[in-house]
C-alpha cells in the first residue's frame, strides 16, 4: 500500500516522534523513507545562516542513520524554498504515498511556523498526512542512565554477558546503546522521553 513515505525534519528533538512513526510505518510496509529538510525561503529571499544548510544536512543524515539501524531503506534531500510549497513539490515529484509530520518544531517562532506548515500540508497534500503531536520534554539526558536501562531491557529479553560495546549516543530523542552479549552484538533503543526501551533488529553497525 505504501512504498514511499516522506518525513520532513528540522533536526530538533521535537521531530523524534514523527521520525519514529515514519520508520515504523515504513518497516511495516517495506517502504522507503524520504528524509527532507528545508532551509526556509521567505519574501526577502532565503532565510539562512552559514550553519543552516549544514544543520539541515545533519538532520536528514540522522534519519538515514536511524533507518539503517532499523533495516529501513532511506533517501535524503535538503531543499531551499517556502517550506509547505517545497514539501508538496517533493511529494509530487517523488510519488510519495504518505507524509508523516510533527505539529511543532523547535521552541518559540519555529514552533509556530512548523505548526502552520503542517496545517497547510494537511489541507493541500494529495497523499495521506499523519500528524504527530510533539510536546514532550527530554527526561533521560544522561548516557549512564540510558545504558543502565538498556542493560536491564536486554537482560529481561534473555541476553547474558552484557557489556557496553561503545558509548551510548543520542539520535533525535532516542538513545542508541550498543551492547556486547553472549549471543553477539546488539543495540538497544531507549526513548529519552518515556524511558521505554527495546532491543533493535540486527547487530550494531560499528
Amino acid at each position: 500500500m505504501y512504498q514511499d513515505i516522506l518525513v520532513p525534519t528540522d533536526g530538533s528533538d521535537g521531530t523524534r516522534r514523527s521520525i519514529t512513526h515514519g520508520l515504523a510505518i515504513a518497516d511495516r510496509f517495506d517502504a522507503t523513507v524520504h528524509a527532507l529538510s528545508i532551509v526556509p525561503e521567505g519574501p526577502l529571499g532565503t532565510l539562512q545562516t552559514d550553519e543552516a544548510i549544514p544543520a539541515a544536512e545533519r538532520a536528514v543524515e540522522r534519519v538515514a542513520a536511524e533507518a539503517d539501524r532499523e533495516g529501513v531503506a532511506a533517501v535524503t534531500a535538503v531543499e531551499q524554498g517556502v517550506p509547505h510549497e517545497t514539501i508538496l513539490e517533493y511529494a509530487d515529484e517523488n510519488d510519495i504515498d504518505m507524509i508523516v509530520m510533527g505539529t511543532q518544531g523547535r521552541t518559540g517562532l519555529d514552533r509556530v511556523l512548523v505548526g502552520s506548515v503542517t496545517e497547510r500540508i494537511v489541507r493541500m497534500a494529495d497523499a495521506p498526512v499523519v500528524t504527530v503531536r510533539l510536546t514532550d520534554d527530554i527526561r533521560i539526558d544522561d548516557a549512564e542512565e540510558a545504558a543502565d536501562i538498556a542493560r536491564k531491557t536486554a537482560a529481561n529479553e534473555g541476553y547474558d554477558g552484557l557489556a557496553l560495546a561503545d558509548q551510548p549516543h543520542r539520535t533525535s530523542a532516542s538513545w542508541i546503546v550498543p551492547l556486547e552479549t553472549d549471543a553477539g552484538p546488539v543495540h538497544v533503543h531507549v526513548d529519552a522521553v518515556s524511558g521505554e526501551a527495546r532491543v533493535a533488529k540486527g547487530p550494531v553497525d560499528e
